[in-house]
């Protein structure tokens, strides 16, 4: 449906024609700017252990992530007083295989013996609002540093397909991190690009609580585009999106995880001013 959508809006947006902006006035202290990619990703790899007795468990080798899989993103962005920007993300990320175990599984306190046909999620969608300050602030070229922060959406299944076991985890939280973008011209017409997210804490204090923990996240992608007229742009873009957490939020065996994603991925995207 997302791509059905963004199919319908980008030839909408074709066949107006280049006569007159679509989103903005020429000239005005305010610019808003629509975004959206489409593509693969790509798991590069994806492991997982659920408590500290649990099985640590591979996504790629073991688990049916050895494919490609839909990915797309969609961005609003508001540019105002030339240098201030805000950029509301949004970016699903949910993978479902099915497979039959290789080896004994143990998830927390719930065991899936060898065999065992099985259906897997594991979901990681999340939302995103960065500021940025640009310190170039012209139409065709940006520089810009600034912070972001990041709801993480996550929920991880595991269940026969029977449906006779079933046990996995959900959690939503909050991440900072810092960002930074460019975007040079190239000539009258074409431009790269990049866009980094990231962000690595590590130790008690983080947490708020007694117990240790390291999360990391690093999203960031190179951009080739073309400008298509006055108001859209075409761009093909190369991502790695990855990161993860190790930790548990009592000394107990039932709250520990160890998850770590690393993810590639190719898009064709399209930025509406």
């Amino acid at each position: 449906m997302r791509s059905i959508m963004t199919v319908i809006l980008v030839l909408t947006a074709l066949s107006i024609g280049s006569a007159e902006m679509l989103l903005n006035d020429e000239g005005s202290n305010f610019q808003f700017h629509a975004v959206t990619e489409i593509g693969f990703a790509k798991v590069l790899s994806n492991s997982i252990q659920l408590g500290r007795t649990g099985t640590p468990f591979n996504y790629v080798t073991d688990g049916g992530e050895d494919i490609l899989f839909p990915f797309s993103r969609l961005t609003a962005e508001a540019q105002f007083l030339k240098h201030h920007e805000i950029i509301f993300l949004i970016q699903p990320l949910d993978v479902r295989t099915q497979v039959a175990l290789k080896n004994d599984l143990l998830v927390d306190s719930v065991l899936f013996p060898a065999g065992t046909p099985m259906n897997l999620r594991y979901g990681f969608d999340f939302y995103r609002v960065s500021y940025l300050y640009d310190f170039a602030a012209q139409p065709d070229r940006e520089i810009a540093v600034g912070l972001s922060v990041q709801l993480r959406n996550a929920s991880i299944n595991f269940g026969t397909q029977d449906g006779s076991r079933f046990t996995g985890t959900q959690d939503l939280g909050i991440v900072p991190a810092l960002k930074f973008r460019a975007r040079l011209p190239l000539d009258r017409r074409s431009w790269v690009g990049t866009e980094i997210d990231g962000v690595y804490v590590s130790g008690r204090w983080i947490s708020g609580k007694k117990y240790d923990f390291t999360g990391a996240l690093l999203d960031g992608t190179v951009r080739y585009g073309r400008k298509l007229n006055d108001w859209l742009d075409a761009f093909i873009g190369v991502r790695y999106l990855g990161g993860g957490a190790n930790g548990s939020q009592e000394r107990s065996s039932n709250d520990y995880t160890d998850n770590w994603l690393h993810t590639a991925t190719l898009t064709l995207g399209f930025d509406m001013k």
